[in-house]
């Protein structure tokens, strides 16, 4: 019997991605998760919202935060103004962030703001001032990665909402609850963190097959 969990959270504003406490006034994960020795795959900044994987099952958190095994990461992000075409493609192609050139991304501008609970505290609104919503997927999480994306094409991010860890989704989860993985959401995940190993299983149950003898 495996004592690994997988925990998903919807991180809300504001609550920092760590169970110690370092200032009084923020949270942390500790308000919210009181399941021990469970750890969060990745950050996303006290100021992003959505989607967070938590685990104490070490390889593969060490494996999804590895950047040689870029996995997909698909984001929410409400901008100042609409981008126009050349601004999605440069996105879609790389940015240059830091002296870093960003690896190439899947960019889409939604017809539609998407559902979402609302913010507490609500983004600034300028008047006069539209906004639109991207859906970003991307196989790297550099800090502070896609505020600095939108901010280098000239369409600052006023809100950041993850929404999608390779197969796993927000789905029904609300701003503060969690859920445990399902059993076929955590063989996904470890099929995706350990392809190798998982072909090799395959190629053991072909070699266990029962032999068809022609005559």
């Amino acid at each position: 019997m495996t004592n690994d969990r997988y925990i998903l959270f919807y991180k809300p504003y504001g609550v920092l991605c760590q169970f110690t406490q370092d200032t009084p006034t923020r949270s942390t994960l500790k308000d919210y998760i009181s399941v021990p020795d469970v750890y969060p795959v990745g950050r996303l900044d006290w100021d992003s919202e959505g989607l967070l994987l938590l685990t104490n099952h070490g390889q593969l958190q060490h494996r999804l935060c590895d950047p040689r095994f870029g996995h997909e990461r698909t984001y929410w992000v409400q901008v100042e103004r609409i981008p126009d075409a050349a601004a999605l493609k440069k996105l879609e192609e790389g940015v240059i962030i830091q002296d870093y050139r960003t690896r190439p991304a899947k960019v889409q501008l939604l017809s539609a703001e998407p559902s979402l609970s609302d913010r507490n505290p609500p983004i600034r609104f300028r008047k006069n001032v539209p906004t639109a919503w991207l859906e970003m997927t991307l196989t790297e999480g550099k800090n502070r990665q896609v505020r600095r994306m939108t901010a280098a094409v000239g369409f600052p991010t006023l809100r950041l909402v993850r929404v999608a860890i390779a197969q796993l989704h927000l789905d029904n989860l609300k701003p503060g609850e969690w859920r445990d993985l399902t059993s076929h959401e955590i063989k996904s995940l470890n099929n995706l963190s350990f392809p190798n190993r998982s072909l090799k299983k395959q190629q053991l149950s072909l070699s266990k097959s029962p032999r068809i003898n022609k005559t």
